[in-house]
């Protein structure tokens, strides 16, 4: 997918207004695919990390070598990676998804881990003795009160990802990141800065829509959090 090029003979002086009027399919376009190339791997990673930390959590042994291998895997550089996977799934989407499906699992396990460890133990206990098995236990008790440390490194998942996904552009797997190859390309400011702006759009968005998730799936927090301020300015008044 290739954008038309540029009108002005010196594109470099000013914004092309009318080059992204001429453009706005293929923004649509690129904002789609570089979607789907950060989302999937967020997705593969969150289910991938779910079934480690729930693993660590009960075998706490296993915590220590999962959390020494991710962060191994971790400090690669991504573009590395996705070099070394081409040769075997060649210039595909895959190349570049599991190289940020393993950068998703290394943030995620440790909040996984850390949200289930938070839940407390007199939760747990008493779980239990209303006849919850460890699997109900675990679905329906303890993964809920560690949904807002799960969110958190989500969050940071998501909008890493929707960054590192523009160096797909590199081996000409579209995304946003194409914009940025064809502007350098071309000494065409206006691509660059139209690719900046739909990316940091992009970011924004995705973080919303994950708060906005966490608070449809704890909505438990806001209900606790209001009968306190209630009682605080009854006191007050009463005072």
């Amino acid at each position: 997918m290739q954008s038309t090029p540029p009108a002005t003979s010196d594109p470099g002086t000013a914004m092309d207004w009318e080059w992204i009027t001429r453009n706005r399919r293929l923004f649509g376009g690129l904002l789609a695919d570089h979607i789907y190339l950060a989302m999937t791997p967020v997705c593969l990673g969150l289910l991938v990390s779910l079934a480690l930390g729930v693993a660590c959590v009960s075998w706490p042994r296993l915590y220590p070598p999962v959390l020494a291998a991710t962060s191994f895997l971790y400090a690669l550089p991504s573009i590395v990676l996705i070099i070394i996977l081409i040769d075997y799934f060649g210039l595909t989407w895959t190349s570049v998804i599991i190289p940020l499906t393993i950068y998703s699992v290394s943030v995620l396990i440790r909040n996984v881990v850390e949200g289930l460890r938070a839940v407390p133990d007199a939760v747990r206990l008493a779980a239990t003795a209303m006849g919850y098995t460890r699997v109900s236990r675990l679905i329906r008790i303890d993964l809920p009160l560690a949904v807002p440390t799960i969110m958190a490194g989500l969050r940071v998942t998501a909008v890493s990802n929707i960054s590192l996904v523009s160096i797909a552009s590199l081996i000409g797997l579209g995304g946003l990141g194409q914009l940025f190859t064809n502007g350098f390309q071309l000494a065409f400011p206006t691509e660059i800065i139209v690719g900046i702006v739909l990316t940091v759009l992009l970011a924004v968005a995705a973080d919303t829509a994950l708060v906005l998730l966490q608070r449809l799936l704890t909505p438990w927090v806001r209900r606790g959090v209001e009968p306190r301020r209630r009682s605080r300015v009854t006191t007050g008044a009463a005072s």
